[in-house]
């Protein structure tokens, strides 16, 4: 391993340690889908109540982080389990998660995005209706894509069962989201402002349109995201502060009013 792939897994692993049944392997089964290859999802098989041990998306759920760039500049991101539901494009009836990012007390990006969970307990991610700020106006919404669109394909947040070595599309609109995960480890320790977990969920995210980019995030068992560390393409990294419970409608104003 050189002296840059050494750093990076180095900064990839502050933060968490051993105790995980080890190093992926090649015999994971899955059935996940994979690049672009259409999905055809029978919508009776799906509820909009997600209750995956590492990522439990109870309505009413608000998550906080701090978010550091690889510039160095900080950022506040609040992630809301909305009471609200979307009938999606395919036919799935999926949950709401109202992702938001600061810059002081100002909006830069505001998110929809749109889950659900199969009868097994596989989370799907089904799109995003996404919007970039600048001064109080939207600059951009490029990456907003929604399952059942313009060729548009839902992917996988989480597998049901996480094993080492599986592998899976996360989202696929062609030239506009094709990201892929990995599951990584089980079991590992990590910690983050707002506490420490000893069962963590450790997966690597890619995407092809930023192949040069990788980031692996930490899922604490009932609670979620704990922690996501760039370890190539940039130096970021984002850590969960606060979990708290909010009134029910927090989170449904229109993108750049969060509420």
């Amino acid at each position: 391993m050189g002296a840059t792939a050494a750093a990076g897994l180095a900064l990839a692993l502050a933060g968490c340690t051993g105790g995980g049944p080890g190093a992926p392997s090649s015999g994971a089964s899955s059935r996940l889908p994979q690049g672009g290859e259409p999905v055809e999802l029978d919508p009776a098989d799906f509820t909009a109540d997600i209750d995956h041990p590492y990522w439990p998306m109870t309505p009413g759920t608000q998550w906080e982080y701090r978010e550091l760039d690889a510039d160095g500049t900080d950022f506040r991101v609040v992630v809301t389990a909305t009471t609200a539901t979307r009938r999606i494009a395919n036919g799935v009836t999926a949950r709401v998660v109202r992702d938001t990012v600061y810059s002081g007390d100002e909006v830069v990006e505001d998110t929809f995005d749109w889950y659900a969970q199969d009868a097994d307990g596989t989370v799907w991610y089904l799109g995003e209706d996404t919007a970039e700020f600048e001064d109080g106006e939207i600059a951009s919404t490029e990456g907003s894509f929604e399952a059942g669109v313009d060729g548009a394909q839902p992917g996988v947040l989480l597998p049901a069962d996480p094993q080492p070595g599986q592998v899976y599309r996360q989202e696929y609109l062609k030239g506009e989201a094709e990201d892929a995960g990995e599951v990584l480890r089980l079991g590992e320790r990590a910690e983050a402002p707002y506490g420490a977990s000893d069962d963590v969920l450790v997966t690597r995210d890619t995407d092809a349109l930023e192949p040069d980019v990788v980031e692996y995030k930490f899922y604490a068992r009932d609670l979620g995201p704990l922690l996501a560390v760039d370890i190539a393409g940039g130096a970021g990294r984002e850590e969960l502060i606060a979990v708290r419970t909010v009134p029910d409608g927090t989170g449904t104003g229109p993108l750049g009013e969060p509420g």
